[in-house]
């Protein structure tokens, strides 16, 4: 695959919506910031696992500065006039699993007024062709169960999926 520093794709949303699937840049920080000023307080709940007002100096290092080698990151923008918006993201972590196989930890945050267009499952198509061709065998995540929409963006993915639950949280495994 290409250098996944440049990767971009034009997508077209359930609405008609045009827009961008990119990698991440580190000059998105204010994108980020902006995208997350405009998530509601059970959004940010069920992304952290708990609540925050803002994103720190150091999250913001997190979610822009990745390696694209271990950690993959997009975002989905639209663009009016000269202003790129993100309305959604999404990335996963890799590492190794048991039997030498890799895996990867992957998670996705879609601003409210974008729900149910179809921005995960379109993240998630691009991570897993991203992950195969990286060889990684299985992606994993951690949802909360009242996160019933997430688990349906994995439900319906076309992957084999396995659940765990321990401790209130769902454990979902897809095979690659």
């Amino acid at each position: 695959m290409a250098d996944l520093r440049t990767y971009h794709a034009v997508e077209q949303l359930k609405n008609g919506l045009d827009v961008t699937v990119r990698a991440v840049r580190q000059d998105d920080k204010d994108r980020f910031i902006n995208a997350f000023r405009k998530l509601e307080r059970e959004s940010v709940y069920t992304r952290f696992f708990g609540f925050k007002n803002e994103l720190t100096k150091e999250d913001l290092e997190t979610i822009t500065e990745v390696d694209f080698e271990n950690v993959v990151a997009l975002v989905v923008t639209k663009t009016e006039g000269q202003d790129e918006t993100i309305i959604g993201s999404g990335r996963y972590i890799a590492g190794d699993a048991p039997g030498g196989k890799r895996n990867a930890e992957v998670a996705f945050t879609v601003v409210e007024d974008y729900h149910g267009l179809g921005i995960a499952s379109r993240i998630l198509r691009c991570l897993i062709a991203i992950a195969r061709d990286k060889g990684i065998a299985m992606f994993e995540a951690d949802v909360l169960p009242e996160n019933k929409a997430m688990l349906a963006v994995f439900g319906r993915s076309g992957l084999a999926m396995s659940q765990s639950r321990e401790d209130g949280i769902v454990h979902v495994t897809l095979e690659l």
